[in-house]
């Protein structure tokens, strides 16, 4: 079985109202028409977070989606996202050197630890799905 994650955050200003989306698929990966039209995830995650910079709901979102999978039992996946930077950070290529972004990240690596995920940075028109579920949290 293969589980694959897409994790999305985003701020109306920096800071500013943020929300962040993710979503779980199992073996199969639909396109965002394929999704509204009733695809059933293993999870989805559609949330405000209050006032946060970008970067900090990104954070979030990589947390909220660690948080269900070990809910759901899943200790292996892949998690795609399309922030450069916290990829990058939470693969050890960049340090961290924002106090509050370095909170979040020792708290994804906490999550993390004992799985065997896979963090991997996309484009952003392939993340669109986690990009909807994060603006549909605004409504």
């Amino acid at each position: 079985m293969s589980y694959t994650v897409f994790t999305d955050g985003a701020s109306r200003g920096n800071p500013g109202p943020a929300a962040i989306g993710a979503v779980c698929f199992l073996n199969t990966i639909p396109d965002l028409v394929e999704f509204k039209s009733g695809f059933q995830p293993v999870f989805s995650i559609s949330e405000a977070v209050g006032v946060k910079t970008n970067n900090e709901a990104e954070y979030l979102s990589v947390m909220a989606a660690l948080k269900k999978l070990l809910a759901h039992d899943i200790r292996k996946a892949q998690i795609f996202m399309d922030s450069e930077l916290v990829i990058r950070q939470i693969n050890g290529q960049y340090k961290v050197k924002n106090l509050n972004l370095e909170k979040l990240w020792i708290q994804v690596k906490a999550l993390s630890r004992g799985g065997e995920y896979m963090f991997s940075h996309i484009p952003r028109e392939k993340n669109a799905i986690a990009d909807y579920l994060a603006n549909q949290a605004y409504k």
